[in-house]
């Protein structure tokens, strides 16, 4: 539940493939949106946190925590699939 002191600023649909079945990322398939470089060295260092947690990230979810409008914490939680039997 919000504190009032933290906002969302992405909030990620379910992706395509979630069955299991691993979709190629190609350009038509993504959705991002490129971000302007920042002259602000803090907001430069954010953004490349919230890179590195993105990077490899197969299932699970990443966090972004905002205070008065500045990134105070980056959270990954990265969740394993286990073959079934």
């Amino acid at each position: 539940m919000p504190d009032g002191n933290s906002r969302t600023i992405f909030a990620a649909q379910p992706a395509p493939g979630m069955d299991g079945k691993e979709i190629p990322m190609t350009d038509a398939h993504s959705h991002r949106t490129p971000l302007p470089p920042s002259d602000d060295p803090y907001t430069a260092h954010a953004l490349g946190r919230v890179r590195d947690a993105l990077s490899g990230l197969r299932y699970g979810e990443v966090t972004v925590v905002v205070q008065d409008g500045v990134v105070v914490q980056v959270e990954r939680t990265e969740k394993v699939r286990l073959a079934r039997r």
